[in-house]
Protein backbone atom coordinates (compact mmCIF):
# COMPACT_ATOMS: atom_id res chain seq x y z
CA UNK A 1 0.00 0.00 0.00
CA UNK A 2 2.91 2.35 0.58
CA UNK A 3 3.97 1.86 -3.04
CA UNK A 4 0.43 2.72 -4.15
CA UNK A 5 0.50 5.88 -2.02
CA UNK A 6 3.76 7.10 -3.55
CA UNK A 7 3.03 5.92 -7.09
CA UNK A 8 -0.68 5.50 -7.74
CA UNK A 9 -1.48 2.65 -10.14
CA UNK A 10 -3.59 2.94 -13.26
CA UNK A 11 -7.37 2.79 -12.94
CA UNK A 12 -7.32 -0.63 -14.64
CA UNK A 13 -4.98 -2.06 -12.00
CA UNK A 14 -7.18 -0.74 -9.19
CA UNK A 15 -10.26 -2.36 -10.77
CA UNK A 16 -8.36 -5.64 -11.17
CA UNK A 17 -7.33 -5.75 -7.50
CA UNK A 18 -10.80 -4.88 -6.24
CA UNK A 19 -12.33 -7.40 -8.65
CA UNK A 20 -10.15 -10.19 -7.27
CA UNK A 21 -11.05 -9.22 -3.70
CA UNK A 22 -14.76 -9.10 -4.58
CA UNK A 23 -14.61 -12.55 -6.25
CA UNK A 24 -12.98 -14.01 -3.13
CA UNK A 25 -15.60 -12.48 -0.86
CA UNK A 26 -18.35 -13.77 -3.14
CA UNK A 27 -16.96 -17.31 -2.93
CA UNK A 28 -16.81 -17.09 0.86
CA UNK A 29 -20.40 -15.82 1.03
CA UNK A 30 -21.72 -18.55 -1.27
CA UNK A 31 -19.89 -21.25 0.67
CA UNK A 32 -21.11 -19.94 4.00
CA UNK A 33 -24.77 -19.20 3.27
CA UNK A 34 -25.66 -21.59 0.44
CA UNK A 35 -23.17 -24.37 1.03
CA UNK A 36 -20.54 -26.11 -0.99
CA UNK A 37 -21.82 -28.27 -3.87
CA UNK A 38 -21.32 -32.02 -3.54
CA UNK A 39 -19.71 -32.26 -6.98
CA UNK A 40 -16.91 -29.92 -5.84
CA UNK A 41 -16.06 -31.94 -2.72
CA UNK A 42 -13.05 -34.22 -2.83
CA UNK A 43 -13.44 -37.53 -1.07
CA UNK A 44 -10.48 -39.75 -0.24
CA UNK A 45 -10.33 -43.15 -1.94
CA UNK A 46 -11.59 -46.00 0.20
CA UNK A 47 -9.10 -48.43 1.71
CA UNK A 48 -10.22 -51.30 -0.54
CA UNK A 49 -9.58 -49.45 -3.79
CA UNK A 50 -6.02 -49.64 -5.06
CA UNK A 51 -4.79 -47.87 -8.14
CA UNK A 52 -2.44 -49.78 -10.39
CA UNK A 53 0.99 -48.22 -10.69
CA UNK A 54 1.86 -46.73 -14.05
CA UNK A 55 4.11 -48.42 -16.63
Amino acid sequence: MARWAHRPPSWGRVKLVFGIIAAGLLLVAVERYIGWPDWATLEPASKGVRLKPGP
